[in-house]
């Protein structure tokens, strides 16, 4: 046999294996619904993926993961595409992405991050047992609203006219509001409810600020986030003090915030991707409260408000901004 024979069978026979070889067992995916931007939600994610190595979940070595940010309307497009996929996870942020998901599908397991309450709307039958597909972290947020005020009067004992931003199509959010609502009837606080249904109602909504409001309370929702110098830009405008439920808010120029650490939210939620993947089922993983809670306090905004913050509340302040 001439040489060049030889070399081309050779390797021919030692094609044959190769070609004979199982393919790759395929990854394990987890489909991350994410109600915002990466400029809104990066920092949460991002302590989500981190957690996951640290866990032994590399993505594009042991497990892929597809991202999809979006607004509300993409939702359920979302979770449909992620029911096509076949993701063995839906990771969701918040609650009306979470409901989207499980309208879409009863036997993927979903871990919702920070829902504002599980239970009373419907996602989970308890907390200690969800049952269903669902399991995850809530967020507590309106069993603060309470408290939230108290620190806002801490800065203008003379609050007496409260605007309430809050998006009506998110049932926690409808929730949280009555909450405040409530809280602000025992200080004789006058609420101003300022409803949107989207991003471009938002600036329009907030037009009542400059002529009947003292104060605005911003309800923690995702859509929010995505506005929040929009809506800070337009309150500082108006001379308006601001109250939220997160620290993002506040960096973006608000005045306060009080509420759960939510990039620690996002991290803890890589557990519960973690238990999933290796077996366990959602209906028998409890649904966990937040564990730490940020009060955020932004000088340089009570500054250009002329406001003194009391030094008994920045001594109690988790971060200043100046």
């Amino acid at each position: 046999m001439r040489r060049r024979e030889f070399i081309a069978a050779l390797g021919g026979a030692a094609a044959w294996p190769v070609a004979g070889r199982a393919q790759p067992a395929k990854l394990p995916t987890v489909g991350f619904l994410i109600p915002g931007t990466p400029a809104s939600f990066g920092q949460r994610v991002a302590a989500c993926t981190r957690r996951l190595r640290e866990l032994g979940w590399i993505e594009g070595r042991t497990v892929a993961i597809e991202y999809r940010w979006a607004e509300a309307q993409r939702f359920d497009e979302i979770v449909n595409e992620f029911v096509r996929l076949k993701v063995d996870v839906i990771i969701t942020g918040g609650t009306p992405p979470t409901i989207a998901a499980k309208k879409a599908t009863s036997s993927i397991p979903i871990v919702s991050v920070s829902a504002g309450d599980p239970v009373g709307t419907g996602l989970v039958a308890s907390l200690a047992r969800p049952g269903g597909n669902i399991t995850g972290l809530s967020n507590q947020t309106r069993d603060l609203a309470g408290k939230r005020l108290e620190l806002l009067r801490e800065i203008a004992p003379d609050l007496r006219r409260l605007a309430i931003l809050v998006r009506t199509d998110n049932v926690s959010a409808v929730s949280e509001t009555r909450e405040v609502q409530a809280a602000a009837k025992t200080f004789d606080i006058q609420v101003i409810p300022l409803e949107i249904h989207g991003g471009n109602d938002i600036v329009p909504a907030l037009e009542a600020l400059k002529e009947h409001a003292d104060g605005l309370y911003v309800v923690v929702d995702s859509l929010m986030l995505v506005h929040a110098v929009r809506i800070n830009t337009v309150a500082l405008g108006a001379r308006v003090l601001t109250m939220h439920g997160t620290r993002e808010f506040v960096a973006a120029g608000g005045l306060m915030s009080y509420g759960a650490d939510f990039v620690d939210l996002w991290r803890r939620s890589a557990d519960y991707i973690d238990k999933i993947l290796r077996g366990a089922k959602p209906a028998d993983i409890p649904v966990e409260q937040p564990t730490k809670f940020e009060l955020i306090v932004n000088l340089t905004t009570a500054k250009a408000l002329g406001l003194t913050i009391p030094p008994t509340l920045l001594a109690r302040a988790d971060e200043v901004i100046e």
